[in-house]
Order: structure tokens, then sequence, then C-alpha cells
């Protein structure tokens, strides 16, 4: 069986790596040109080192709707083609090609949350499972059919960081078990679909939509770190005409009222004699929330001692 993979983010790495491990011949790889590649996030060149390990051909292209694509999936007339961790949609010209299929994953338990970031959606919204679907590719949004499902839950010690180490977890296993029952003849049943009504698309985020709002919940606010965490851009916020990256948190059940701090408002700095402790005090909605890891407009980081004493005070807001 001949197949072509195509990849550039973080979450396809593992998977690519245990099918050359298990004996499965790859014929070649398609992934982003260095301009393209510079501006999406959670990108790796990790990939390389195993096309030149495994004998696969390493294909940079600047986009997968552009013609180069076009020809090189011609030229290798793959039966299968995988695409994991990829931010295009495919044109139906490509779908066409393998005489297989095209499939891909997708960071939820499809029908619910269709769409771009799924991971990171839903660590906004508070969600408490998340999961991941494997389907055959076709030419709408995350509407193919599906093979296989798997479920995991949402804890409240969760980053875009773990969860996402998860869903590369089960691209592994539902990537492997597929090409293997295509060898074999056997297909695994399909998984049972949840109703989920009507949702709408998840729409796509960018480095720009990473703006803290602080008159919110403290859940919310720790939420929104943590899933625009590393690695992603980063949640932002602003102090005294300066621009912070918030990249760790913890979310303190104390009322912020009772300490007389308002939203965004510095209550101090904490320090502790193990360094990762030590955080700046902050004032939310209701609960408090303590910065752990913050980041200047130089690209300085400041944790533990350095960050206590940088004593930050002030009030942070959206300029």
């Amino acid at each position: 069986m001949k197949i072509v993979w195509i990849g550039f983010h973080e979450e396809g790495l593992d998977a690519f790596r245990q099918v050359l491990e298990a004996g499965k011949q790859v014929d070649a790889f398609i992934t982003l040109d260095d301009e393209a590649f510079e501006k999406r996030s959670a990108g790796t060149r990790g990939y390389r080192a195993y096309c030149q390990q495994y004998g696969v051909a390493y294909l940079p292209v600047h986009t997968i709707k552009g013609e180069e694509a076009y020809e090189i999936l011609r030229r290798y007339q793959p039966d299968l083609l995988i695409v994991l961790g990829w931010s295009e949609i495919l044109p139906e010209r490509l779908l066409d090609i393998p005489s297989i299929g095209t499939i891909g994953t997708h960071a939820a338990l499809l029908p619910h949350n269709r769409g771009s970031a799924p991971v990171n959606w839903a660590l906004i919204r508070g969600e408490t499972e998340c999961g991941n679907t494997l389907m055959w590719l076709s030419k709408e949004v995350d509407a193919g059919d599906i093979i296989s499902q798997r479920a995991f839950p949402i804890t409240p010690y969760d980053s875009c960081k773990t969860l996402y180490d998860q869903v590369a977890r089960t691209d592994a296993e539902m990537t492997l078990e597929l090409i293997e029952a295509l060898e074999s003849g056997t297909m695994p049943p399909k998984p049972a679909l949840r109703d989920v009504g009507d949702e709408p698309i998840l729409p796509r985020r960018r480095p720009k939509d990473g703006l803290l709002n602080w008159e919110q919940s403290g859940q919310k606010i720790y939420n929104f770190i943590r899933a625009l965490t590393e690695p992603y851009p980063g949640a932002f916020t602003f102090l005294n005409g300066h621009r912070y990256l918030i990249w760790r948190a913890v979310l303190l059940p104390l009322h912020s009222g009772l300490n007389g701090l308002g939203p965004g408002e510095i209550g101090g700095s904490c320090y502790a004699f193990h360094p990762e402790n030590c955080g700046i005090l902050v004032g939310t909605e209701d609960d408090l929330l303590m910065i752990t890891e913050i980041e200047d407009e130089n690209g300085v980081r400041y944790t533990g001692e350095a960050l206590h004493n940088l004593d930050l005070k002030g009030v942070f807001g959206n300029e």
C-alpha cells in the first residue's frame, strides 16, 4: 500500500514516528516551506529527521492548495493519503487522487466541536471532556465518515499542551489500527454518533485573539490562559502601556473582593522557598489568580525569584 503523509504540527509527529517504526512504508511526506511554516503555531521540523532515517521523500510546499502539491500527489499516486496536523482544507481534486481515500483526525468527539482549534475552544468554554476522531476526509469541514474515536477527560490540571499530548497518542493508535485493518481487509466498527444538534463551526483563532479580559471570573481567566499557553502564542495583557504574555497561572478560590482587589488589579508579589511557587497576585471578577510565569515585550521571561523581584504594580488591562 502506497502512503503519502501531510503534516507540520507537533500533534502528528508521534503518529508519524510510530507508523514508521512499525515497519509501514511512507513514500512521501509533504510539509510547509519555511515562509509558510513561520506563520503557523505549534509547528515542528522533527519530521525531517524521521524522513531521513526511513528514506521518506521530504517535500515542502507553500500551500496544499497550489499546483506544486497537486503535482506531487499526481506523481506519487498514493493508495492512502494521511493528513495529521494541517491547518488548510484540502481541495477536492486532491481528495480524488488516492485510490483508497484520505484520512485525517480532528481533536474532538465529532460531530461536536467541528472547526478550528477544538482543544483550545474546549478549554476556553470550560468543557470537561475532549477526544479525537479519525475520519475519511471530505470537501466539507470535519464532515467525513467517522472511522474511530477516543475520548478523554479535561481535568483542572490540563492545558492545551497536555490535551494535545493525548490527541497525539490517540492519533498514533487510530492511524496504526486503520493501516493494519486495511492491510488485513478488516475494518473496525464505526462508533455511535452523539447528537449535538446544529452546532456552528468553531472559528479560527489568531494571536490577536489572546487578549485577556479581566472583567470575568477567575475560572474563565484560568481556562483562557491554559488554553493558549505553549505551544500556542499565549494569552496577553497590558500594564502601564507595556504588553505582557502570561504563560502559567494558579487559580485561588479566594474572593478577591475580600482583599479589596478589583479585576486585573495587582495585589503584590508572592514568594516561596520553592521558586516555582512564586507569583503575582491579581484580582478577577470573583476569585484571585496568581501568575507564575510572565514574559515582557522584549521576550524576557520571569519565574521564581526573578518574578517576585519584578515587583509589578498597577492594574492589568487591554491597553
